[in-house]
């Protein structure tokens, strides 16, 4: 069942098929302003300024992403919430600095463990993006003190279990991973590109997007997008989901495949988090991976009803 869906969850988050927005880079006219915060994996753009009864939240996107994909998403929060959104280095036309080498998503969720204790921000909502679920997951299993609120959007726990037969050791795994990454990482330029055209339509169903996902795509540092990828197969944290105690929900869309049912993705979930007491599971149809720009109603009124408890 995990191999049939493996093919759909590749497109979905693989680095050539990363990050999508409404609007190519640069045409949003937000007020923001970075962080004073120093680090080589990430920095932070902030929307909005805190004051009485603002609240913090935290959008982390995917492989490759920019904080732009989330700007529905922010024009949507508005007034009351101070967002802060991550831009991973080396993503999106960000200077590779401390990414250039080894895992990404996991010191990156370690630098936002930092950043929200030098930032003084208290238990903030914590959503992320494919990857960035993933770095959410790191973050509120090892930090739980650290998160109010998580929300993951499109992504499992393990990615290896759909590149592996089941019960695969961590030692298989890894050996299918490192011959993804040595196939991304040997394809001509021209290859990877056609890869990337491929793969979009599979991964967002708002045809005005699509051209910005080949852009902040082209603009990512191909070392820093298979290494991640790499990381992403091989890290399994069912193990740790027991230790997160901030709310959790997670929100999906059924597997591109037409052999995936939605009665069969559901089950996969339901499997995947099985080691998270009281996760509350929500499928949002007629989406693609990128729910919040195919189905934004849908899902920021998920998010609405979710930061509302």
């Amino acid at each position: 069942m995990f191999r049939t869906a493996a093919f759909a969850l590749f497109l979905a988050s693989a680095p050539f098929a990363a990050n999508a927005q409404t609007a190519p880079v640069g045409m949003h006219g937000h007020d923001h302003h970075h962080a004073d915060y120093a680090s080589e994996r990430m920095h932070v753009r902030i929307d909005g300024a805190a004051g009485p009864g603002v609240r913090d939240i935290i959008l982390i996107p995917g492989l490759s992403s920019s904080p732009e994909v989330w700007q529905g998403t922010v024009d949507h929060l508005g007034a009351g919430w101070r967002v802060h959104r991550v831009h991973i280095q080396g993503f999106a036309g960000a200077p590779v600095k401390g990414n250039a080498e080894g895992p990404v998503a996991a010191p990156v969720a370690e630098e936002i463990a930092r950043y929200i204790t030098e930032q003084g921000l208290e238990k903030p909502a914590v959503v992320g993006h494919s990857m960035g679920g993933t770095i959410g997951l790191m973050l509120a299993a090892r930090h739980p003190d650290a998160v109010g609120r998580l929300m993951v959007v499109d992504m499992v726990p393990f990615m290896g279990a759909m590149f592996a037969p089941p019960g695969a050791s961590a030692d298989a795994v890894a050996a299918v991973a490192d011959q993804v990454h040595a196939g991304m990482s040997a394809a001509p330029d021209e290859q990877y590109r056609a890869m990337a055209a491929a793969s979009v339509s599979g991964m967002i169903n708002t045809e005005a997007a699509r051209p910005a996902i080949l852009e902040d795509t082209a603009a990512s540092d191909r070392r820093v997008s298979t290494n991640a990828y790499r990381e992403l197969i091989v890290t399994d944290l069912r193990p740790e989901l027991a230790r997160i105690t901030a709310p959790t929900e997670v929100v999906y869309v059924k597997f591109n495949d037409p052999r995936m049912t939605p009665q069969i993705t559901d089950g996969i979930y339901q499997a995947s988090y099985a080691t998270l007491p009281g996760v509350r599971l929500k499928r949002i149809d007629d989406a693609a991976h990128f729910i919040f720009i195919d189905q934004p109603q849908a899902f920021h009124s998920a998010l609405d009803s979710f930061l509302a408890e």
